[in-house]
């Protein structure tokens, strides 16, 4: 049988590697401004990181995680029917969301004691959730994400927002196409009257809701406003709304939020049933989505400060969001985008025959200790075919070893970007860095002449680069080949002459 992907996963080949990593550069971009600093988490965690952080009464804590058992604990659950007797560290899952697991690293580490100055973190990690496979919902995907633990102002809410928003600018979105749905959810002092409200609306409304329905009303009342059902859905519109049972600290702190992003230019409408998924989160919530585009919400976080006490640790405020990779390429792809992670060019080193084998072992070698991305024929091919895979493998120069042209020390450099040649010769360390020296030439193919890099530039440290008054003026172009000194007048003529 051939072997095959679990349902609900997708491999990372190719250009949706390149993608994921390009949203990896652009969060490092976006964030570290802002003073974050990138994290890793363990992708399995203790179940209880979860059941206490998520909430139990979540559908990704009911429904959607994967449990993971060692061989011999596997067999225990399966004849006990049931983990009940499974110590807590030998009940693990694997991580339906960030956030959870990186306030465990937090309250582990006592990352935030009193007085420090706040936590700042970002991730990109792979996700893992049983649900159904569809349109930008797998089984295993990947997020990007951050969170700030420390920071009660509502101006941590509002720059949070900001820093997911220019994220996806700077993916290739256009603002104007995304639309930011922001609401309070309350905290501990004027939620809970709120929860017993809508509950007690669906029961009212209990003989016209789904099963689904009548089961939230006791378990997480709130998740109705998210119920699929159309008729649910439509029943829901006169349920209370978070908004008119705010305290006064929770207004006025909402209030704030929104000075900031008006204040930042930011876009936003506010949707009094926007609730989120999670039980942890509290005051702000907010959420991206890209109508069009089929995927749902691409992104979306809050604030959630009481969650630092559930994973076990001192009162800590935090906010933060996730962006989901997958769905944030299908929503460019609606909209005729794409991110910008071609792959990167590089020097193909070709042979005109088998024998010269070794030379372009020796001169791949070499230009891949320079810094400079190569490639060759490894399966013998002909030269024609050998130019055929250099086009394959976006190629900018190709660097062909002759019989002729080595026996001179030379080799045939054959120029695939327009007006552009590789100096073989200029690799060389300058200034403290391995250098790449370019130059601007006419002509498509040259004749360059290979020296040895000189030893004492091999061996010399690299010393600490100094900063330059004013920037210098672009050194004249050199001659043909590097061994030359440089002249001038006639004497100049006549080297060019002699060439």
């Amino acid at each position: 049988m051939q072997a095959q992907r679990a349902e609900g996963t997708k491999d990372l080949i190719g250009r949706d590697m390149r993608a994921w990593q390009k949203m990896q550069e652009v969060a490092a971009e976006v964030f570290g401004p802002f003073g974050f600093e990138p994290i890793e988490t363990p992708a399995i965690e203790q179940l209880d990181v979860f059941v206490h952080g998520i909430g139990q009464s979540t559908d990704v804590v009911r429904k959607e995680m994967f449990r993971v058992f060692s061989g011999a604990n596997f067999e225990r659950v399966l004849a006990e029917g049931t983990d009940a007797k499974l110590k807590a560290k030998q009940r693990l899952a694997l991580r339906p969301e960030g956030t959870a697991g990186v306030v465990r690293a937090v309250v582990e580490n006592n990352l935030v004691p009193q007085g420090s100055a706040p936590f700042k973190a970002w991730y990109a990690e792979a996700m893992f959730r049983g649900e159904r496979p569809q349109k930008g919902r797998l089984r295993q995907f990947h997020q990007v994400g951050i969170e700030w633990l420390g920071a009660p102002d509502p101006a941590a809410d509002a720059e949070c927002i900001i820093m997911l928003m220019r994220f996806y600018e700077r993916l290739g979105f256009d603002l104007s196409q995304l639309r930011l749905l922001i609401n309070s959810m309350g905290d501990p002092a004027c939620r809970p009257a709120y929860r017993e409200a809508v509950r007690q609306f669906i029961l009212d409304h209990e003989d016209e809701m789904c099963d689904e329905c009548r089961e939230r009303a006791e378990l997480n009342p709130l998740r109705a406003f998210d119920c699929k059902n159309p008729h649910c859905h439509e029943i829901m519109q006169g349920a209370p709304l978070m908004p008119d049972s705010l305290c006064d600290e929770c207004r006025e702190h909402y209030a704030k939020v929104k000075q900031y992003l008006d204040a930042a230019g930011i876009a936003y409408v506010e949707d009094p049933t926007l609730v989120r998924g999670l039980d942890y989160y509290t005051r702000t919530v907010f959420e991206v989505e890209a109508p069009g585009a089929g995927v749902g919400s691409i992104g979306g976080g809050g604030r959630y400060d009481g969650l630092v006490e559930l994973e076990g640790g001192k009162p800590t405020p935090g906010v933060g969001f996730a962006v989901g990779f997958e769905r944030a390429v299908l929503a460019l792809e609606a909209f005729g985008k794409e991110m910008d992670c071609d792959a990167d060019r590089c020097v193909f080193v070709a042979n005109a025959g088998a024998d010269l084998r070794d030379e372009v072992f020796a001169l791949a070698l070499e230009l891949r200790g320079r810094g400079v991305r190569t490639e060759c024929d490894y399966q013998g091919k002909s030269l024609k075919a050998q130019f055929k895979l250099a086009d394959k493998l976006n190629a900018s120069h190709i660097v062909i070893i002759g019989g002729d042209e080595l026996a001179a020390g030379k080799v045939k450099l054959r120029n695939v970007l327009a007006d552009k040649v590789i100096d073989l010769v200029g690799m060389r360390v300058e200034n403290g860095t391995q250098a790449q020296i370019w130059q601007d030439v006419f002509g498509e193919n040259q004749l360059w002449k290979l020296d040895p890099v000189p030893e004492r530039l091999l061996n010399k440290e690299n010393p600490a680069p100094t900063p330059k008054a004013a920037p210098r003026k672009a050194a004249a172009k050199p001659t043909r080949t590097q061994t030359e000194k440089k002249t001038s007048g006639k004497a100049a003529r006549r080297t060019s002459k002699n060439k």
